[in-house]
């Protein structure tokens, strides 16, 4: 049985820190989530070391993921996204971030709507708890993410496929897919029991 999850442990400062202080602790902030979600978008195809590497020059491109902000992007902005070298160049990712933005924008004023709650409430409002004993039992995606990802896109949401859901939902700690024996999981159920339990 391993007994970290060894992804976390290629040697790089800031993967080890995001798997230890982020992935999997469970987050209620609606910012904060759809901060979670440009970044998943990104890294679709790329190495997560590549995302945390560039993670300030996100933060800075897309204004500190105020989505209010982002969905007010014109054509001009796309251009300077994808002229800036610093972050992921990829305009089929930018401009499914910038419409994710116009959307959420929208729902936010018209519905009251929460993309955070929204994706709680799958689960009941508590973490599901995976039983990983190794790295290679974690599954890409599973059948819920496929749902949820089915769901969002009737809703309208673009590039969040099962497998970035399935990404999105452990980082959010809505799923807790650390390894059973990694200490970081019982953590992260501390972290939500008192924090969030009501």
């Amino acid at each position: 049985m391993e007994k970290i999850c060894n992804w976390s442990q290629n040697g790089h400062q800031n993967m080890a820190q995001y798997h230890d202080n982020e992935w999997g602790f469970a987050v209620l902030d609606e910012t904060k989530t759809f901060e979670s979600m440009i970044l998943e978008i990104m890294q679709a195809g790329l190495s997560w070391q590549t995302i945390l590497n560039k993670r300030p020059a996100f933060r800075q491109a897309f204004s500190n993921y105020t989505i209010e902000k982002i969905a007010q992007y014109n054509d001009y902005d796309v251009k300077q996204l994808i002229s800036n070298k610093e972050i992921i160049r990829n305009k089929r990712k930018i401009e499914a971030i910038i419409s994710n933005a116009q959307l959420l924008s929208l729902l936010h004023v018209e519905e009251a709507f929460s993309l955070n709650a929204y994706l709680w409430s799958f689960f009941d409002d508590k973490p599901l708890i995976m039983n990983y004993h190794t790295q290679a039992d974690m599954q890409g995606f599973t059948s819920i993410s496929s749902t949820i990802s089915r769901e969002l896109k009737k809703q309208g949401f673009k590039f969040l496929g099962p497998t970035i859901v399935q990404s999105w939902l452990e980082a959010l700690g809505i799923i807790n897919s650390h390894l059973t024996a990694c200490p970081v999981k019982q953590q992260c159920e501390n972290f939500f029991s008192k924090n969030y339990t009501l």
